[in-house]
């Protein structure tokens, strides 16, 4: 009895991380920026206070995509001074860890990957502005989940379920983890008002 559950749990998360890869992913979509919005529920930020950023972001690679966030504090001309990258993907360049991944939880990492400040591979982005107090907390607690975040398994924990944390951190609703990457970025913004 407790094998013939196992192995209708493991078709399940089967069946869940393969329906998320069916859609396609569209052209890139156009780059949003919340001027000066911060956490969700905040009173409205005042604009010189909002020098900082976070951006919910997506890419195109050679599966269905990555989504992930960039942060940091802004320039000169409205351009961004510092950019830094946290996201969760497999601990390798491997395939092997990416394939087993989608039956079970593989060794993580949560930074930068390959792409993803690479213009042309963007798919989709969000962008909010912060103030330093906001910043500070989002980093805060980005680091915070950077550290605890060990494995990424394609229908539990993916980058899309990393994203949605911090967001939800911030004070904003998420959409399913199960989303393509693009498709979550998008949705993220439009349940959010951006």
């Amino acid at each position: 009895m407790t094998l013939g559950k196992s192995h209708t749990s493991l078709l399940i998360l089967f069946s869940l991380a393969l329906a998320s890869c069916q859609s396609e992913d569209k052209p890139p979509l156009p780059r949003y920026t919340s001027e000066f919005r911060g956490y969700a529920g905040a009173p409205e930020t005042n604009r010189s206070a909002a020098r900082y950023y976070i951006e919910f972001r997506s890419r195109y690679a050679l599966t269905y995509g990555h989504s992930y966030v960039v942060f940091g504090q802004m320039g000169k001309g409205g351009k961004p001074a510092t950019q830094e990258v946290a996201g969760l993907a497999p601990a390798s360049n491997d395939p092997t860890p990416y394939v087993l991944g989608h039956f079970v939880p593989v060794p993580a990492e949560t930074g930068a990957s390959d792409g993803d400040l690479e213009e042309e591979y963007r798919s989709a982005s969000w962008r909010v502005m912060l103030t330093e107090a906001e910043y500070r907390k989002t980093v805060a607690f980005i680091r915070q989940l950077q550290a605890k975040s060990k494995v990424w398994q394609a229908s539990v924990y993916n980058c899309n379920a990393f994203v949605a944390e911090i967001a939800r951190s911030m004070g904003y609703k998420a959409p399913a983890i199960w989303l393509r990457p693009q498709q979550f970025i998008t949705k993220l913004r439009e349940m959010n008002g951006g």
